[in-house]
């Protein structure tokens, strides 16, 4: 049973990258979440704050489900037999196919919160999605594991052209620094599609670790100036479409 194609010397540093990926996401999930309870009038945050919450969740989902089933270590040794010998499932399969799914399910579902976020009106990229979804269902029966991929990897590039979109209006860095962190996601979400060789989808790990290093460097520029009195623009509010005019300096 293998539906993933980590190679074995790679082992243990896919589980550090989903685990950093978890950390990094919950965070700035936080932030956002945050910002809603300080200012509710602006929604935005709270759908922010959800969507990168909900994949925070797919990737911890990951690292349990590995760290269950691929590493006889301590807890998740103890966790693994209990699963089989209490009879919680039948098959470990179904704990693994189920980890996985989960994985898939959150993803998708705090991807396109995130892309419903900035769009003020439904357009042809709302028919484009109901479509490719409705071509997706058709063909999971036959479990072709690069599906979830390309789904993601459409998500992704409306996500990508609402944000720059949105950048054209505004001129943010923070805007700027997430649409960035996005496009290198989107491309590892390609390379992923194409993860049958096993040096490819190592790379493609490796392009998903660098978005969520990016994203971390917009946590750490929030962090930094977030309590300041005139934050110029690094607010985590500067991330989206701010309420007030854009001033002119």
């Amino acid at each position: 049973m293998k539906i993933v194609f980590t190679p074995d010397w790679f082992l243990g540093k896919d589980v550090f990258i989903e685990g950093f990926s978890f950390l990094v996401l919950l965070v700035f999930s936080f932030l956002a979440l945050r910002y809603f309870t300080l200012n509710k009038k602006n929604r935005k945050f709270l759908y922010l704050g959800a969507g990168f919450g909900l994949i925070a969740l797919a990737q911890l989902a990951t690292v349990i489900t590995k760290l269950v089933l691929y590493y006889d270590i301590g807890p998740s040794q103890a966790i693994g037999a209990a699963i089989v010998t209490s009879q919680i499932v039948k098959s470990i399969d179904i704990f693994y196919y189920a980890g996985f799914f989960f994985h898939r399910l959150f993803t998708l579902l705090g991807l396109y919160i995130i892309y419903r976020l900035p769009r003020k009106k439904k357009s042809s990229g709302d028919a484009l999605l109901g479509i490719y979804f409705i071509i997706i269902s058709a063909l999971l029966g036959a479990q072709v594991y690069y599906l979830f991929h390309l789904t993601a990897l459409v998500i992704l590039i409306l996500i990508i052209h609402n944000y720059y979109q949105l950048y054209k209006e505004n001129k943010f860095v923070n805007t700027k620094i997430l649409l960035f962190a996005f496009g290198i996601l989107a491309l590892s979400q390609l390379i992923f599609a194409l993860s049958r060789i096993e040096t490819i989808f190592v790379a493609a790990n490796i392009l998903e670790l660098i978005s969520y290093i990016i994203l971390l460097i917009l946590i750490t520029r929030i962090l930094q100036h977030g309590k300041e009195k005139k934050p110029n623009r690094h607010n985590i509010r500067y991330v989206g479409r701010n309420s007030r005019k854009r001033r002119k300096h």
